[in-house]
């Protein structure tokens, strides 16, 4: 079992949905309200108003998968993010030991 997480533009979250939707048997997804910045050796330029703001809203999706549903899920919030300019996010899996239902105190 995995957890998929990325961070991504909040503009692309309606492709996002649509795209994980697509999925067969996609398991579910939490969004969270996210904020953060470029690390500034990635960026040639910066305006003022980029100087000034340091922080731009992001979502971070997390997703629980079956080991076999990490890379269609991976490859599918990629190619709904992606729009080829820098700040389009991150991608990354973790390794889940146990997950507990708490309905019913069952484990996954």
């Amino acid at each position: 079992m995995k957890e998929i997480r990325a961070i991504v533009r909040p503009s692309r979250l309606d492709r996002l949905r649509d795209t994980l939707r697509a999925i067969p048997n996609f398991p579910g997804v939490t969004i969270f309200k996210a904020e953060g910045f470029t690390a500034p050796a990635a960026i040639d330029k910066r305006t003022v108003k980029e100087e000034l703001t340091d922080f731009t809203g992001k979502l971070m999706v997390c997703v629980l998968a079956d080991d076999d549903m990490v890379e269609p899920i991976r490859e599918a919030i990629i190619d709904a993010c992606s729009t080829g300019v820098i700040g389009d996010g991150l991608v990354w899996t973790v390794d889940i030991a146990t997950i507990h239902r708490i309905r019913d105190h069952s484990t996954l």
